[in-house]
């Protein structure tokens, strides 16, 4: 038995299937067919039934969960503790952000941790939250950037960054522009521009609505906050954004939704990260707390106009 294999079944577990598990693990299929069969003759039981298209635990596989988990974290743990005791930060990182990110603090902790840290290399993936938190969780992402609005799993730290509502964006002048909030009725009558499923924006509209008892279906859906704000501009549309999302656009409006679930944007790490990845995660968290203290003073200085309150926001660039 092989830590990968290991790694090979709860990846498997975690993402439904041999062909997904390969590409968040970033090795060939057949190989990881290969090696979770091989685990299976090794400790003579079938971990997975196989489908079509998915596959499923077996009740063996089931029960041996929980022990491949506990072995992977303990590994992590000696890892971990090896490279403390020799003051030393080296190895890999696999980085996860949110599709297009470009917040400062962000970039900036990225470029200093490159500076200080030269002996570790880094791996950056984009992809939607929602498979973000699964790669972290199966062990393929060690750093993970995530919006979100449902609570992350119990097996991740999380540092929360950004916790905001929703609003709803118009251009200047609409008829929506001088109300004090719309309501997921009124977006089911009108063409909601929207992020993808699996972004904590999209999750935040689903919960909101399903509390209301109302059915939005985005007509357009775009994983670039930037290009639905553009249609928004030109009326192509009712975009479904945070304000932040919205800071200082020129020509557009926007009013809250009515009782809107919170999203949030956290860098999670799992619970146990190697000496590498927690310092990553720490060099991180400190220039996007810097560039939130620095937000925060901006706002106290600004005139109390929404405007400027929100353009001082730190400005997630996918949700």
């Amino acid at each position: 038995m092989e830590l990968h294999q290991l790694r090979y079944l709860v990846a498997v577990a975690d993402r439904g299937s041999f062909t997904a598990a390969a590409e968040a693990l970033h090795v060939a299929q057949s190989g990881v067919s290969a090696q979770v069969a091989k685990l299976e003759r090794e400790l003579g039981h079938r971990l997975f039934e196989r489908g079509a298209r998915t596959v499923a635990l077996t009740p063996e596989g089931t029960e041996l969960l929980p022990h491949a988990r506990a072995a992977l974290a303990a590994v992590d743990a000696v890892r971990t503790v090896a490279d403390e005791l020799t003051g030393v930060v080296r190895g890999h990182v696999r980085l996860g952000t949110v599709i297009g990110c470009t917040i400062p603090g962000y970039l900036a902790g990225f470029a200093a941790f490159r500076a200080e840290h030269p002996a570790v290399t880094v791996d950056v993936v984009e992809g939607d939250s929602e498979d973000l938190v699964s790669d972290l969780v199966a062990g393929a992402l060690d750093v993970a950037l995530v919006a979100h609005a449902r609570a992350l799993p119990a097996a991740l730290v999380a540092h929360r960054l950004i916790r905001e509502p929703l609003t709803a964006v118009v251009p200047d002048g609409h008829a929506w522009a001088g109300r004090s909030a719309v309501t997921c009725a009124d977006l089911a009558g009108t063409t909601v521009l929207c992020l993808p499923r699996g972004t904590g924006v999209r999750a935040a509209l689903e919960i909101t609505c399903a509390a209301e008892r109302t059915v939005v279906e985005p007509a357009v859906q775009a994983h670039s906050p930037e290009a639905l704000l553009a249609l928004a501009g030109h009326g192509a549309g009712v975009a479904v954004l945070t304000a932040s999302m919205a800071a200082a656009r020129p020509g557009v409006t926007t009013v809250p939704l009515a009782r809107s679930a919170r999203t949030e944007l956290s860098l999670a790490t799992r619970a146990a990260p190697s000496a590498a990845a927690g310092a990553m995660a720490r060099t991180l968290r400190a220039r996007l707390a810097a560039d939130q203290a620095a937000a925060g003073r901006q706002r106290a200085s600004a005139a109390p106009s929404a405007t400027t309150v929100r353009a001082a926001t730190p400005r997630p660039s996918a949700g």
